[in-house]
Parts: C-alpha cells; sequence; structure tokens
C-alpha cells in the first residue's frame, strides 16, 4: 500500500517533476473537506471493489481498489446526503434511499470533485465505470451540458454554472 500512496519524482534533464497519484490526491482532498475515510482491509464482498461505505464513511482498502477515481464517486453519495442522514449511510446506495437524483447529483459533485484536483476525467469516468457511458458522460460534462448540478445548487453546495463562481466550482463540498 505505501507504494500506491507515495510521490514519486522524476528528473528530465535539469527539471524536477512531481507526480503525485490519483489515490494520493484523492485522499488528500477527501481530507482538505473533511469527507470521513478510513484506510481498511476489505473482504471481496463489496458492491465496488475495494471500498464500501459505513455509517457514513468511506471505507477503502487500497489493496484491492481497482480504480482510484471511483473513489470519488463513491464519497458523492457521501456528500449529497443530508447531514441528519449521512451517519447512518451504507452499503448499497439504492437500498439506502438513493435514486435518480442522488445518483445524478453524486456523479455532477465527482466531476466538481476531479476538476477541483485537477485529475483527468478518465481517471473517474473510466472504461470500465458507468454501464459504458464514461465517454459520453465526460463529453457531456466538458460541452457543460452535464447533469446533476441543479440538485447541488439547491442544496446550496455550489452556483448555477452561468454565475462567475457557478459550477463545477463548490461553495462547500458537503450537504447540510
Amino acid at each position: 500500500m505505501a507504494a500506491m500512496i507515495s510521490i514519486l519524482s522524476l528528473t528530465f534533464g535539469t527539471r524536477l517533476f512531481m507526480y503525485e497519484p490519483p489515490l494520493q490526491l484523492i485522499l488528500n482532498f477527501f481530507r482538505e473537506i473533511k469527507l470521513p475515510f478510513e484506510l481498511v482491509q476489505l473482504g471481496n464482498n463489496t458492491f465496488m471493489p475495494g471500498m464500501t461505505i459505513v455509517d457514513g464513511a468511506l471505507w477503502i482498502d487500497a489493496e484491492k481498489l481497482m480504480h482510484p477515481g471511483d473513489l470519488l464517486h463513491e464519497a458523492g453519495h457521501i456528500a449529497v446526503t443530508s447531514v441528519e442522514q449521512r451517519a447512518h449511510l451504507g452499503g448499497d446506495m439504492k437500498k439506502a434511499g438513493h435514486r435518480g437524483g442522488e445518483e445524478m447529483a453524486a456523479i455532477a459533485w465527482s466531476w466538481a470533485a476531479l476538476r477541483a484536483i485537477g485529475l483527468a476525467p478518465e481517471v473517474v469516468f473510466h472504461p470500465c465505470g458507468y454501464k459504458g457511458g464514461s465517454e459520453n458522460l465526460i463529453d457531456a460534462f466538458t460541452n457543460h451540458q452535464g447533469f446533476g448540478y441543479p440538485l447541488l445548487c439547491l442544496w446550496g453546495m455550489c452556483e448555477q454554472p452561468d454565475s462567475k463562481d457557478g459550477y463545477p466550482k463548490m461553495k462547500r463540498w458537503l450537504r447540510d
């Protein structure tokens, strides 16, 4: 696990480049926004490999994690859940009451997060995710035709995209 979250230094000629792997960037982001997470060892029976939500916290097994960007989507579910319900959130999000609106808001949240972190869209919207629709999602959000942000606006998490500091910039990362 230590190798997965270390910082690489690459020297080309006289320039030194620092490369921080996506997992480390994502974990740093979670710390910054105070999204609860724990690094743990998980079994193989999780909905997404290497992660699950328990009592409103994202449990992460870095050894089993297949796509670090998936953490942003799952974190989006935590973030868009009201503070009253967040501590009870866990397991399958559909069974936890997340339906179409919350799913779309979690996707929009993950787009805003990847932009804030500076990750390539393909880290979150990789070919193995979103039932083969990742490229369509990247195109939609890149061309400002994404979805889910109206709920983020309604919950006071961001402003409308056409405002000065509108979506994907966020006023706050966790729903009240």
